[in-house]
């Protein structure tokens, strides 16, 4: 995903729009421009920030603010922030436009920088598997995310040919439902992919507005779209499968490709939904997790 048009270098900002705490800090994430390094861990529970900051060599910074908790360490010589983003692409819309304000805008005058820095952002979630070969406890990372919610549908944006030729296929194969968002694509950072990637589950992420309904779970409220889990299992395209569900991939891609920073999200796999499975012990695989992706950023 590409911008088609960005707010020019210059630009002054009304305090309306870039909205900043009494101290000079971005308004939900509540971080100053020091504060916050060029590797960003994201995580929807905040209680996985402490998980990876007891890893860091040290700790420099901590900070929260509602869901939004912070901290900024070390980790071999590399720095790196833990940042809880709570759930859902809406806080992504957050987080992701907050993190570009706080390396591309200038706060001090409100004004737009004229050169553009790019940060390193991976997400460590966890996720429903789609496919009955990808067990749980294992990890999954995205290549694609398919935005079945409607954050990207409010910035100018455009596909390009190969999320276009994916979604053009996607929406074939499901016969996708006139009364549902129409589904949009981002794509991950391909170098932090194959990174990322290497023997683990690499594929497309679907990423849905909710936990329940969106996702095809029935509790008492029945869904719209009956069997479309079973439609996602069975697409595939160049070669990718659709592996999993989550709520927070698609914005972070798009987002990201708009505003030039390399995404990547790694999951682990708590359920599988086509086998009715749930991990027995889903603590442990998030913080092996947790341990690969540090071992692999810093080594």
């Amino acid at each position: 995903m590409r911008p088609i048009i960005l707010t020019e270098a210059g630009t002054e900002l009304a305090p309306s729009e870039l909205v900043l705490n009494p101290d000079g800090s971005v308004y939900h994430l509540a971080l100053l421009p020091e504060q916050l390094a060029d590797t960003v861990l994201v995580v929807g529970d905040p209680g996985r920030v402490a998980l990876i900051s007891q890893r860091f060599d040290q700790v420099e910074h901590r900070s929260q603010n509602r869901e939004f908790i912070a901290h900024t360490g070390t980790v071999g010589g590399q720095r790196i922030t833990a940042l809880a983003t709570g759930i859902g692409t809406d806080n992504i819309d957050i987080v992701l436009n907050e993190l570009d304000a706080l390396v591309n805008i200038d706060l001090a005058e409100r004004k737009v920088r004229s050169t553009h820095k790019s940060l390193r952002i991976v997400r460590l979630g966890t996720c429903g598997a789609l496919q009955p070969d990808v067990p749980v406890d294992e990890l999954v990372v995205s290549a694609y995310g398919m935005g079945l919610d409607n954050v990207l549908h409010y910035y100018a944006n455009e596909q390009d040919d190969a999320e276009r030729r994916l979604l053009n296929d996607f929406i074939a194969h499901t016969g996708w439902p006139d009364n549902l968002p129409l589904p949009y694509v981002g794509t991950g950072d391909k170098r932090l992919v194959e990174l990322l990637g290497l023997g683990n589950h690499v594929g497309i992420t679907v990423t849905a507005g909710g936990f329940y309904g969106p996702q095809g779970r029935q509790l008492r409220a029945v869904p719209s779209a009956a069997g479309i889990n079973d439609a996602f299992s069975a697409f595939e395209h160049e070669g990718l499968r659709i592996l999993n569900y989550e709520m927070e991939t698609s914005a972070l891609y798009g987002l990201g490709g708009l505003l030039g920073h390399r995404t990547c999200t790694v999951c682990a796999v708590v359920a599988n939904r086509m086998r009715r499975e749930y991990s027995k012990d889903h603590h442990r695989a998030i913080g092996r997790m947790i341990d690969l992706v540090l071992e692999r950023l810093v080594g």
